[in-house]
């Protein structure tokens, strides 16, 4: 198990934040896009709750987290009301009921099961995204994208829910360009679908994400190390 991240400094998190800014906004450059069309996510999993108010005294915004009872007991944290929340690790149907009140945005909708469970208990207005399994591996969850348009088709005949966008993790490589093709990838298929947000990228590729197309990154220990 990871250990928590503890110790944090409002003067190193902020620092860390401004470097990661400037990259997403190079990557943006050079791929003739504004970097004010790129949300920054700080991933918080490993994140210990006594760090939340550091995060926000640093300027983050948006923190996304992976685990329902972790989103919950963030959320009620000393500091976790002033962050803005997204879902974004595997979702289990059952935890559904439990995010909706707190995330902004789920990233990842990727079973029937799930829908299911939008279907009964999501108040009007809520976005989500499409978790694609891009490389169609076994072990991962998400929707392979020979599936998406009937997947799509079942959410957007949802009266309260409406996807907004795609989301992906791709194999795990130490290249980041190695990622490339499969951002390029899902952004077809955002674009195919007339979707506006790819929720893509991590600390270790997140500037290959944005010049692919990226509108959200969900960026972890680069903020904190």
């Amino acid at each position: 198990m990871a250990r928590l991240i503890e110790g944090l400094t409002v003067e190193s998190v902020r620092a860390n934040a401004e470097r990661v800014r400037a990259e997403i906004a190079d990557a943006a450059a050079r791929a003739g896009r504004s970097a004010g069309d790129v949300e920054l996510l700080a991933a918080v999993k490993y994140v210990a709750l006594g760090e939340l108010p550091v995060l926000h005294a640093a300027g983050l915004t948006l923190a996304g987290e992976n685990r329902a009872q972790e989103l919950v007991a963030k959320h009620e944290a000393p500091g976790g009301a002033e962050l803005t929340w997204d879902f974004i690790g595997h979702l289990q149907s059952r935890k559904v009921k439990q995010v909706l009140p707190l995330a902004r945005m789920i990233h990842s909708v990727g079973s029937d099961s799930v829908v299911e469970q939008l279907e009964r208990h999501a108040p009007a207005g809520t976005q989500v995204l499409v978790e694609v399994n891009i490389a169609a591996e076994p072990e991962k969850s998400g929707i392979e994208p020979q599936a998406l348009p009937d997947f799509l088709a079942r959410i957007e005949a949802l009266q309260n829910v409406e996807a907004v966008g795609l989301m992906t993790m791709p194999p795990w490589t130490e290249r980041a360009e190695d990622s490339r093709r499969h951002f390029a990838a899902l952004a077809q298929l955002t674009a195919d679908h007339g979707l506006r947000h790819l929720s893509m990228g991590t600390t270790q590729d997140f500037a290959v994400a944005v010049e692919e197309g990226a509108t959200i990154v969900r960026v972890g220990t680069r903020l904190y190390v």
